[in-house]
């Protein structure tokens, strides 16, 4: 069975950061590449970050670029999403999402992704 499951959202002051993850299983995390998105109520779903767990490249929206990073643990098939220096305007639940592209390269926000996870709520303080 394919399951993305996403933990470490939480509340936390602006300034603050968290960790998030994105645990895959049931498919060949290699051949993926990981997306994180967030949706805030009443807005469209945004793209954050890509990362390709086989090649350790990432790209960021321009939103959160210099304040969110994303790496990966293949030994444990995880993403992580590290958020630094939170601003309100971050407050969504954030999704994890795998798209398939072979040797696992990075793909656009708007490609079409395989699976998602239930997602992680973010809460940023003011």
């Amino acid at each position: 069975e394919v399951q993305l499951v996403e933990s470490g959202g939480g509340l936390v002051q602006t300034g603050g950061s968290l960790r998030l993850s994105c645990a895959a299983s049931g498919f060949s995390f290699d051949d993926y590449a990981i997306t994180w998105f967030r949706q805030a109520p009443g807005k469209e779903r945004e793209g954050v970050a890509c990362i390709s767990p086989s090649g350790g490249s990432a790209y960021y929206a321009d939103s959160v670029k210099g304040r969110f990073t994303a790496s990966s643990d293949n030994a444990k098939n995880t993403v992580y999403l590290q958020m630094d220096n939170l601003k309100p305007e971050d407050t969504a639940v954030y999704h994890c999402a795998a798209a398939y592209t072979d040797r696992g390269t990075l793909v656009s926000f708007g490609y079409e992704h395989d699976y998602w996870g239930q997602g992680t709520q973010v809460t940023v303080s003011s």
